[in-house]
Order: C-alpha cells, then sequence, then structure tokens
C-alpha cells in the first residue's frame, strides 16, 4: 500500500470527530449479544481504523464506574482473530476501548487448536458478538516461517514447526498466483481461515450466519501505513 497517515487528515477529519463521541459498548448482565448489527459493526472498526491512520488517539478515559460496569458482563461489538505480533494489536488500530473487542490472538492468526477455535465460539454462542475479523498483517513472521518450510524444508526448534503447520497450505496456494510469495501467502492464509469459519461444519457459527446476524470478513492490515485493507466481506 503507497497510502501514509498524511493522506487521511483531510478527507477523515469529520469521521474522526464523530468517534470521539463514540462511547464504549456497556455490558450488561444475564444478556448476551450486542445491539449492533454485522455491517454497523464493520463500519465502526473502519471508521476506528480511518482515525488511527490519522494519528490522532482517542483518549476513551476509562474511568472508576465504567470499569466497574463491566463486572456485569462483557458486549464486544467484533471478534478479531489476529497474530500475536506486538506490531498489529487490534484495540489500537482499530481505535477501540475497554470491552469492545473479543480477541483471539496466536502466531499467523491461525484457528487450527481448540484453544482458539472455542474462543471464537464463545463469542458468537455466548457474547451474540456479530463480526468475526480474520485480521492478518503485512510482513508477518509466521507466514515467513512457513515459507522457509515449504521452499527450503527448514526443521523449526520446538514447537515453531507445529505453529507454522497450519499456514503451509496457504503458502502453497501463494506459489500459483504472480506477485510477491509473501505478501500472497499472507492474504491466501487470512483467506483459508475464513473459508474454515464459513465452513458448514462450523455449527455454533453457520446459524448464526443463517439468520444474518453474523459475518466473517478477511483483512490486512498494512504496518507501513496503518491501514486495514478489509477484503473477503460477505
Amino acid at each position: 500500500m503507497s497510502l501514509t497517515r498524511r493522506h487521511f487528515f483531510a478527507a477523515a477529519a469529520a469521521g474522526g470527530a464523530a468517534l470521539a463521541t463514540r462511547p464504549l459498548v456497556a455490558a450488561e448482565s444475564g444478556h448476551a449479544g450486542s445491539a449492533i448489527t454485522p455491517d454497523a459493526a464493520l463500519a465502526t472498526l473502519k471508521k476506528g481504523n480511518q482515525a488511527f491512520t490519522m494519528g490522532r488517539a482517542f483518549n476513551y478515559g476509562l474511568n472508576d464506574g465504567q470499569r466497574r460496569a463491566f463486572l456485569a458482563g462483557q458486549r464486544p461489538f467484533a471478534t478479531i482473530v489476529c497474530c500475536s505480533d506486538s506490531r498489529a494489536a487490534p484495540e489500537q488500530i482499530f481505535e477501540t476501548g475497554v470491552g469492545q473487542l473479543f480477541v483471539v490472538r496466536n502466531a499467523g492468526s491461525t484457528v487450527a487448536n481448540p484453544q482458539a477455535m472455542g474462543s471464537i465460539e464463545y463469542s458468537i454462542a455466548h457474547l451474540g458478538v456479530p463480526l468475526i475479523v480474520v485480521l492478518g498483517h503485512s510482513s508477518c513472521g509466521a507466514v515467513k516461517a512457513a515459507i522457509e518450510v515449504v521452499d527450503k524444508d527448514a526443521k523449526l526448534p520446538g514447537s515453531l514447526g507445529a505453529m507454522v503447520e497450519p499456514i503451509v497450505p496457504a503458502v502453497h496456494t501463494a506459489h500459483g498466483i504472480v506477485g510477491d510469495l509473501v505478501e500472497n501467502s499472507i492474504r491466501e492464509n487470512v483467506h483459508h481461515v475464513v473459508h474454515d469459519l464459513r465452513a458448514p461444519h462450523q455449527r455454533l457459527l453457520a446459524a448464526p450466519r443463517r439468520a444474518g446476524k453474523l459475518k466473517i470478513v478477511g483483512a490486512e492490515y498494512h504496518i507501513g501505513s496503518g491501514i486495514v485493507e478489509f477484503f473477503d466481506v460477505e
């Protein structure tokens, strides 16, 4: 991406002003689910990222009373499946406050273990989250490691080999695509995870999707520009 933060100052000034008054999503005891629709949740993330690219971070100023309100429960409006990379923290790049995002993080943004998948299912079945975003990012070390495994038969120490194994199919697919192998592998990895989450066998996700209460989309965070590019949008 060639865009920089400066490109957004003039175009997004109005959006940033609106975001400055956006309230935290309140928790409600005994009630699972956000009142926000899937499309509205996606629009909120886009506006938050626009504010982030402007470099005008909003201070939510969480006070003791607001913090105590979350003792009754949580009502996040989006679940973000993302990488553990310290440069790609979703709460910051989407300009969100405490209690707004349900974040599932592991190297490579994969969902190939019960802990990750169960966390996602919990957010949908028990919290009623209307949107799942599978978020890859540029310069992903886990994807680069998977490429080393495929292209050079690299043997990774400890649990690293098992960690990148779910990414290997995306690398094989990316080899058939013209362009930069790392970038194509990152996007294909997101495609693969989105496809898996949308599969009919994911029963806890399939039912709300059929009812129009859940959307699952893919995205890539471009570290250099701060921009989140959404794709695979339903």
